[in-house]
């Protein structure tokens, strides 16, 4: 899970790390999931944040660098 956080400031960011300070929200590492997020409203209702065009734009470039299916994973 990707953690994208609401800083004090009011700008929205993805944390790599997790240890943002700021309202933080999980979304998976996947662009459909990303996308889904970001086109129904749902990162700026969870952050109780209005995103930016300039915080969206990098958060969009971020979920295009995604892979489109999930990771398998090894059990």
């Amino acid at each position: 899970m990707v953690r994208v956080v609401r800083a004090a400031d009011g700008s929205v960011s993805v944390d790599p790390t997790s240890k943002k300070a700021g309202r933080g929200t999980y979304v998976c590492p996947q662009q459909a999931c990303w996308q889904q997020a970001l086109r129904a409203g749902a990162l700026a209702r969870v952050l109780k944040a209005e995103i930016s065009s300039a915080d969206r734009i990098a958060l969009e470039a971020y979920a295009a660098a995604l892979p489109l299916e999930p990771i398998p994973t090894t059990a």
